[in-house]
């Protein structure tokens, strides 16, 4: 009798003994799995910045005529020619494709008209043929005549953000891009990609501003590269990696299907 006690025990230890085993092995792939429901806002921001760069590297913006996507040179000594492009392509690009860009960018430079003086010598319709390619060719060339005074006005200094602002045709998006792309400024840009993106992973809400939504990206890596240098570095490489990923994930409805970030940290 006591033996056969003893057997029936040891099988329901035994048995018990799997239940935790695999009871374990749940807890860990369920932890896996809603990762990104147990971290922080800040943290799935930071680690969502390291997974995209592991899985595409480097982005070389800004991607300058010349010398195209040159990676992994940041480009910390720029000169005025090269500031003034980034702002030239910033202006371009509003509601229109980079590659569009690059078409108005090769005609002003066959024009001979990458700077703001040749631009300046260049008679109206010249310049807006010569920017067609982007489209909206009558706002912006007016945008350009604008930005161009302005930007003469700095004689070589760094502008405020509130200055960028103040120029006919410079948003927010736009002053960001042309201080974080063109000065190297710790100004993180948001496009209608990283909106989707932020929202799809539950990170913000259909209401979410602008500037809500550069506070929490900003926030996110200040708080884990407290280097300044290297948070710029962070912050172009970041946004240009939103760009890269989201075309294919985030750039027809419905949005972030097969999307690694969502399966890994959606809330």
């Amino acid at each position: 009798m006591y033996i056969k006690e003893f057997t029936i025990n040891s099988n329901t230890l035994t048995l018990f003994t799997n239940i935790l085993s695999f009871a374990l092995v749940l807890g860990i792939i369920f932890a896996n799995l809603s990762m990104g429901s147990v971290l922080s806002k800040e943290l799935k921001i930071y680690e969502m910045y390291k997974l995209l760069y592991k899985s595409y590297g480097p982005q070389g913006w800004w991607p300058f005529l010349k010398s195209g996507y040159d990676k992994g040179n940041y480009r910390f000594n720029k000169t005025s020619d090269e500031i003034f492009e980034v702002a030239l392509g910033t202006i371009l690009t509003q509601n229109t494709t980079f590659k569009s860009v690059v078409k108005s960018l090769q005609n002003l430079k066959a024009l001979d008209a990458l700077n703001p003086t040749s631009i300046k010598k260049l008679d109206i319709e010249s310049l807006k043929l010569a920017i067609k390619p982007s489209g909206y060719f009558n706002q912006k060339a007016r945008y350009i005549l604008e930005f161009i005074h302005f930007y003469e006005s700095l004689d070589g200094r760094v502008p405020s953000r509130d200055e960028l602002l103040s120029v006919l045709g410079i948003g927010e998006e736009s002053a960001d891009s042309i201080l974080l792309y063109g000065y190297n400024q710790s100004e993180f840009e948001i496009d209608a990609y990283t909106k989707r993106v932020l929202l799809e992973l539950g990170l913000i809400d259909e209401r979410a501003k602008y500037k809500e939504m550069k506070e929490l990206m900003q926030k996110s890596l200040e708080e884990f590269i407290k280097d300044e240098k290297q948070r710029v570095i962070a912050f172009q490489e970041y946004h240009a990696l939103i760009v890269n990923h989201s075309k294919d994930f985030y750039s027809k409805k419905p949005y972030g299907v097969g999307c690694m970030l969502k399966e890994r940290f959606s809330c």
